[in-house]
């Protein structure tokens, strides 16, 4: 799958277009929830070796939530790596052009689900009507 089929499948099924929050990294792109603004993927270009793979030339990766229960079986297969810079029991990056648009889609669903609106923090209060 490449970027730009996966953003437009995105905006398709969710309507939400990709933000671009940070400066230094304009390729960076975050897709949350229209009405919490949590983020369910994030999608970036970084250098492989940054992933412990091999080749020169900057690759597209998505971090998407994950049930912890299939993070291990998925790990085990090529294009699923440990989540780059997020929460390594949680989220999983999917190296783009190794995976199916069916699968990236199904994980992308999955993580939109995981992470939409909940119960409030432990600790944190809830707000108010």
């Amino acid at each position: 799958m490449d970027r730009q089929s996966l953003i437009q499948s995105i905006l398709d099924a969710y309507g939400v277009e990709p933000d671009y929050p940070w400066i230094s990294t304009p390729d960076a792109a975050v897709f949350r929830h229209g009405g919490s603004r949590k983020w369910f993927a994030l999608l970036m270009r970084v250098h492989p070796r940054s992933l412990r793979l091999p080749g020169d030339a900057p690759v597209d990766i998505l971090n998407v939530k994950c049930d912890p229960l299939l993070i291990g079986s998925l790990r085990q297969r090529p294009g699923f790596l440990p989540a780059y810079h997020m929460n390594k029991e949680q989220w999983l990056s999917i190296v783009l052009d190794q995976a199916a648009e069916e699968e990236v889609m199904e994980l992308v669903c999955a993580s939109y689900a995981l992470t939409g609106c909940g119960k409030a923090r432990k600790g944190k209060a809830s707000p108010r009507p």
